[in-house]
């Protein structure tokens, strides 16, 4: 077998048949399926037990986020690839071939990001993998857009979306699996992130296509519960993953990137849980577990970071005009 289908999930009864339907259809037959469950009392692990009697269950009896849940899947992965599906998923056909031909075009290559399209109009992007720019923001390529004619090429990201991705495991297991600080997410941009700092890539394919629901278990695209961890992780990947110069000079695009989301939270009535949300990111930066997680600066990877740098410039001007 090639790879392993890792599925974290969470009370995911509304979704989890169609997700498990879908990659019955599959063409590929060289790969395996392990459902991670986080403590799920909806019956959505039971069902997989009782009607997916092929399917490895992985039971953590209690949420620990999606970094804790995938990285269960990945430490008992004996494949070569892991591919990450969100469990509010639905593949199109050849979704897993098509992600392993992407992937072993380079062998630089750490992660290949699926097309993802909107479950419920199928004519609408969800993303096309995911870029970072010297703002501090995070941003799917694509999403929103028609899907006829936007996206149609491979293309370099910055990081793939954890929803639907595929992992070389051997680099996995050289630069570190998802940093559990996050619970969730972010936790796919810093992965990105680290493995541009040792100087692999990162990459899209349009051959892979996946239906997704979206905010399947957070319930809506802002609330408290995501942009309170998403403003904490914000601030946390950054003091992580550059190195004080590299904040220096940043500075001048991160302090308006953030006033910007401050007060775009504020109109939404979520000002003071992002506010919350970076102290609690400062704390994290301050505190042993974020200071043991970051990334040491390295001479022989000047290059790599110089790399990054122009990256956040360019994708600053592509979040605007792109």
């Amino acid at each position: 077998m090639k790879s392993t289908v890792i599925i974290p999930n969470y009370n995911g009864i509304k979704f989890i048949e169609n997700c498990m339907k879908s990659l019955e259809k599959e063409t590929s037959t060289s790969y395996h399926i392990c459902v991670v469950d986080n403590g799920s009392e909806d019956g959505s692990r039971e069902w997989v037990e009782q009607n997916c009697p092929q399917v490895q269950v992985i039971s953590l009896g209690e949420n620990t986020g999606f970094c804790g849940a995938v990285n269960a899947g990945i430490a008992e992965a004996k494949t070569p690839y892991v591919i990450l599906l969100n469990n509010d998923t639905e593949v199109e056909y050849g979704f897993v071939k098509a992600l392993e031909t992407a992937l072993e075009k380079e062998e630089k290559n750490f992660s290949v990001s699926a097309k993802m399209v909107d479950l419920y109009d199928k004519e609408v992007l969800d993303g096309a993998g995911d870029l970072y720019c010297a703002l501090g923001w995070a941003f799917a390529l694509g999403k929103g857009k028609g899907v006829r004619g936007n996206y149609t090429k491979a293309t370099e990201i910055f990081s793939a979306c954890g929803g639907a991705v595929i992992y070389r495991k051997e680099i996995l297991d050289e630069i570190g699996f998802f940093d559990e600080n996050h619970f969730a997410y972010l936790e796919d941009c810093d992965l990105g992130y680290r493995a541009q700092i040792f100087g692999y890539r990162n990459y899209y394919t349009p051959d892979a296509v996946v239906y997704h629901a979206g905010s399947g278990v957070s319930g809506s695209r802002y609330n408290e519960f995501k942009v309170s961890l998403a403003s904490k992780n914000s601030i946390y990947i950054i003091y992580k993953n550059m190195p004080l110069l590299q904040i220096v000079l940043n500075l001048p695009f991160l302090v308006p990137g953030f006033l910007i989301k401050y007060f775009f939270f504020v109109k939404k009535g979520l000002g003071h849980t992002y506010r919350k949300g970076i102290f609690n990111g400062i704390k994290l930066c301050r505190s042993k577990k974020g200071k043991e997680k970051k990334i040491p600066f390295k001479w022989n990877y000047l290059g790599n970071y110089i790399r990054i740098q122009w990256k956040l410039w360019v994708n600053t001007v592509r979040r605007f005009v792109g």
